[in-house]
């Protein structure tokens, strides 16, 4: 877990993902909720903090993205934290955002050794691949997705890692449940991680290639978490103080599967004590079955219809040369919001 209850990460992230830097340098005495070990991690690793909110914010984003047709899309009741009180169930939901956040701290992290933000990395020192052609170079400057791996690990499970509880109990149950979730979310931007490369030569023959190592699009490392979040592992602690399933008849999760502990609440009603928003109020579609129908996404409480005013482009022609011309249209479309 980044920050404890999730706040420092939270709070008001798309609009001040970097509200707790003060002069581009962090007061790490200041930030709320770290624990011991982060704060030491934050005093000698300060420049390293305003790219954590950056991964804050893009985890953040990538959340809302991906959950943007299901009843729970990342909003709480609580307007201070996206994420709120339903951190504090160990939900699927709950396993995704540990997920993501832990990945988005790996991917800013890992660009920003690249671009040279930070004094103690810089370019990726991977290894030839062994299937890159021989007369292709493997240098250039990649994206350190090793080093942002090895300090996500360090300073995000730093507050998992000190607690201390009771073997077998709920407590250590959901620490195990988090460092899962946190590695889970690293591995998927370790693993979709790729080669890419670049042409040189004249007159742009690509005689000769150079390739290095680079992050894949955000968007599909959430992509990644999305599907682990609809196959996550329910878990219980056993007496031995580990993780097992509830039902053995699944296998058991790998580092890369997200897991749970508790059932999710179904996000129908505002509920504050569970951070659940309720969906009254929200879009629907009226023709599909899934859980952006408004069959599913109203909980059978029925919606109300209104018509709206779009306008789009249309009519477009190419000009020779070099532009697009287009009109713009108006479309009266039907709307549904549930009751």
């Amino acid at each position: 877990m980044l920050f404890s209850p999730r706040r420092s990460l939270a709070m008001n992230p798309i609009q001040r993902p970097e509200m707790y830097i003060i002069g581009a340098q962090p007061v790490c005495s200041q930030l709320p909720g770290l624990s011991p070990g982060q704060r030491k991690l934050c005093q000698l690793y300060q420049e390293h903090m305003v790219f954590i909110g950056e991964g804050a914010r893009s985890a953040i984003k990538e959340c809302q993205y991906q959950f943007r047709q299901r009843r729970w899309n990342c909003s709480t009741v609580d307007n201070t934290s996206v994420f709120g009180r339903v951190m504090k169930i160990g939900s699927r939901e709950t396993a995704f955002t540990y997920a993501v956040s832990a990945a988005g701290v790996v991917n800013a992290i890992s660009r920003a050794c690249r671009e040279g933000e930070l004094s103690s990395c810089g370019c990726s020192r991977t290894a030839r691949p062994k299937d890159l052609p021989r007369d292709w170079l493997w240098g250039g400057c990649g994206d350190n997705v090793e080093y942002g791996y090895r300090f996500a690990k360090e300073f995000v499970d730093a507050k998992e890692r000190e607690k201390n509880y009771v073997r077998g109990s709920e407590e250590q149950a959901r620490m195990l449940m988090n460092l899962q979730n946190n590695e889970a979310g690293r591995r998927a931007v370790y693993k979709l991680a790729d080669v890419a490369c670049k042409c040189h030569g004249v007159s742009g023959s690509c005689s000769l290639k150079t390739c290095w190592l680079q992050l894949a699009d955000f968007r599909k490392v959430g992509d990644l978490l999305k599907e682990k979040y609809d196959s996550a592992a329910a878990m219980r602690i056993s007496r031995k103080g580990k993780l097992e399933l509830v039902n053995n008849r699944f296998n058991m999760p790998t580092q890369e599967d997200l897991v749970y502990v508790d059932p999710s609440p179904d996000y129908c009603l505002r509920n504050e004590t569970t951070g659940s928003l309720g969906t009254q109020g929200r879009l629907c579609n009226k023709t599909s079955e899934g859980m952006d129908g408004c069959e599913l996404m109203c909980c059978g409480r029925g919606y109300d219809q209104f018509k709206s005013v779009q306008v789009e482009r249309c009519h477009c022609k190419f000009h020779w040369c070099c532009y697009v011309k287009c009109k713009k249209c108006t479309e009266i479309v039907d709307q549904y919001v549930c009751k």
